[in-house]
């Protein structure tokens, strides 16, 4: 289990279901972010440049024929960040449930 660390990079809508998409895969081609995010292209690659930035992604460009195409994974930082985000918030959702009252 990961430290519960909450990341303010990953915390964004966008970008946590693109993490939480890339930790489901070994790599996924930016077709597949693109048309599973619902997102344009500049705001796909907007969201894979600041989290390639920050080290938690790595992107490959390759032409397959005649066309370049973009494939994006996960890197270790970014799983063990993922993981620990992840933990975080079930740990607020877990205080923020009342406990169950045994029945009577």
């Amino acid at each position: 289990m990961s430290e519960a660390r909450f990341d303010e990079l990953i915390h964004p809508s966008t970008r946590l279901s693109l993490v939480a998409t890339l930790a489901a895969a070994d790599w996924a081609e930016f077709a597949f972010l693109k048309e599973r995010l619902n997102l344009s292209d500049s705001a796909l690659s907007k969201q894979l440049a600041t989290l390639e930035e920050a080290g938690y992604v790595a992107t490959e460009r390759r032409l397959d024929g005649s066309r370049r195409k973009v494939r994006a994974r996960l890197t270790p930082t970014g799983r063990t960040a993922f993981d620990g985000h992840i933990a975080a918030l079930q740990e607020i959702v877990a205080a923020a449930t009342p406990a169950q009252q045994p029945e009577r």
